[in-house]
């Protein structure tokens, strides 16, 4: 019941960064906001819920994980009532940036409760698989929700459905989830927070400006801001005496092979989804619902793909299961680079869907290999700063992707690649994107027009497979790294979360257990029993 409890908000997040998608076009009628605005009222709350994760998974440690839930829902309910009431663009916007910091709330508080309350192996790497499963759930439904409400209502009730669920988890969630919080916290440290949220938010919008407009000096401007606030965020983490983000995690394999299988295997997905969807529309023709309903294959496969990895990581080492996933997605994108732009439709949706199935396979243990490598009193922590790999991972795909194809696309219509009759001015908007080869082609006489639009799609064909088979190579690094990973553990090369968690950074140990402390009582019941390693 618990786990269903957990569910609601997961589902809410991922319904929430695609319900709005198909409200836009009434909203901008309504509201009248201008192009910049309306990018901002989508974007901001992606934005701000990849720049406060880390941060709200480190408070979760801190104040309760189930404080800081419930409190992430009240506010997530709150802003809901205000986007949907909302009588201007800066209210809306507010109201969004409201809901990213809720919803930042929301996941590393669900995923870290998730690590005390399961703690047999099998069990907890199952509740995870639903956790990831009701994420994708989300996503997948926010369209078909939207339509329905805009079907009915107006453009503000796409919001609503986020009240009912903050207003179950205040009612249920005391009764039937556990707290757990770090009982020897330290000092919260205002400046790792900021440092933490300037390091994300600059690189996210950077990453994504590229994916839209190209590379630009603001968009590297943006991005190299954010590292240089990261490398800040570094230093000041190794000085300080409670950092906000302790940097040892790093130092265990198993977290890091599993974070940067999280972060790349999103990135490769979210990538390929992003040119898949644009090649069903422009390069084959097919309408948005119907691209919608070809795409549907990957999404199922990928919940299967989640639902069957806890299963095998019951008779494997989860390295091993992970690797077999990033290993059995590569032939996916092999089927997508054989595409063709004319009859590549089944070859394309079924190499993606045996891509889904294979990443999603593995990105179901990621997770539980993050939190298992952490000592208990830093779940939510490591909770954090895996949703905020995650994050990154979708925004860098989709940046770095369609940067590929764009380059390709670029030198493939280049020179005398067009051909005779188009004007400079139609050949210029041309080479610009494939989006607007079919507008000129539009204003070319017929036979001359569909020369350009099969050479303008053959070009986007081309870069992506381009793209396709650079994430050949990073499925193939990701499932040597996960290999790595299990050879390591097997010879006992990683120690345990109990040896990590007892020592100090002077060198003392700290006790395990407090008299007396009913919070910490009921966390340590998350823990390995005592003398068991961890297979991380």
């Amino acid at each position: 019941m618990g786990l269903a409890v957990l569910a609601l908000p997961t589902i809410l997040i991922g319904l929430d960064m695609t319900v709005l998608h198909l409200a836009a076009p009434e909203l901008g009628e309504s509201l009248g906001p201008s192009g910049a605005q309306l990018l901002w009222i989508v974007d901001i709350y992606g934005f701000l819920v990849a720049s406060f994760l880390a941060t709200m998974g480190t408070l979760g440690d801190r104040i309760g994980r189930r404080k800081l839930l419930l409190i992430g829902a009240a506010a997530f309910a709150v802003a809901s009532l205000l986007a949907a009431y909302a009588t201007g663009v800066a209210m809306l916007i507010a109201a969004r940036a409201l809901l990213g910091i809720a919803g930042a709330t929301l996941m590393p508080s669900t995923l870290s409760l998730i690590s005390n309350m399961f703690r047999d192996p099998g069990q907890r790497r199952f509740a995870i698989a639903v956790w990831m499963t009701n994420f994708s759930v989300g996503g997948m439904i926010g369209p078909l929700v939207g339509g329905v409400l805009l079907e009915h209502f107006w453009w503000g009730s796409v919001f609503l459905v986020g009240v009912p669920v903050g207003v179950v988890l205040l009612l249920v969630g005391p009764v039937l989830l556990p707290e757990y919080r770090d009982p020897r916290p330290g000092r919260l440290d205002p400046l790792s927070v900021v440092l933490s949220i300037v390091t994300v938010m600059p690189v996210v919008y950077g990453f994504k400006q590229v994916a839209q407009d190209g590379v630009r000096t603001t968009s590297l401007l943006a991005v190299v801001l954010g590292l240089g606030f990261a490398v800040a965020f570094v230093r000041r983490q190794l000085r300080i005496t409670s950092p906000m983000l302790d940097l040892r995690l790093f130092s265990r394999p198993g977290f890091s092979v599993a974070l940067g299988g999280q972060t790349m295997g999103l990135f490769v997905v979210t990538g390929t989804q992003f040119l898949v969807l644009q090649y069903f529309q422009l390069v084959l023709g097919l309408t948005p619902l119907t691209a919608g309903l070809w795409a549907l294959p990957a999404m199922v496969a990928g919940v299967v793909g989640t639902l069957l990895a806890p299963a095998a990581a019951a008779r494997l080492h989860p390295g091993r299961v992970m690797a077999g996933g990033f290993a059995l997605a590569v032939p996916g994108l092999v089927l997508i680079s054989l595409a063709d732009a004319t009859s590549g439709l089944a070859l394309t949706a079924t190499g993606f869907a045996v891509l889904s199935f294979g990443v999603q396979a593995a990105l179901a243990l990621t997770n539980d290999v993050i939190i298992s490598s952490a000592p208990p009193e830093r779940a939510g922590n490591a909770a954090g700063v895996g949703e905020t790999g995650a994050e990154l991972g979708n925004a860098l795909g989709v940046a770095a992707f369609g940067s590929v194809a764009t380059a390709f696309y670029g030198a493939r219509m280049a020179g005398d690649a067009l051909p005779d009759g188009v004007r400079p001015e139609l050949a210029d908007l041309a080479r610009s994107t494939l989006t607007g080869a079919i507008g000129a082609a539009d204003r070319l006489p017929g036979a001359v027009g569909d020369e350009l639009l099969a050479t303008a799609r053959s070009a986007f064909t081309t870069g992506m497979h381009a793209a396709a088979l650079c994430g050949v190579g990073i499925l193939v690094l990701l499932t040597v790294a996960s290999l790595n990973l299990a050879r390591r553990s097997t010879a006992g090369a990683a120690g345990t979360a109990e040896d990590f968690a007892a020592t100090e950074p002077d060198g003392t140990a700290e006790r395990d257990e407090v008299k007396g402390d009913p919070t910490r009582e009921s966390g340590s019941a998350g823990r390995a029993p005592s003398g068991r390693r961890s297979p991380y």
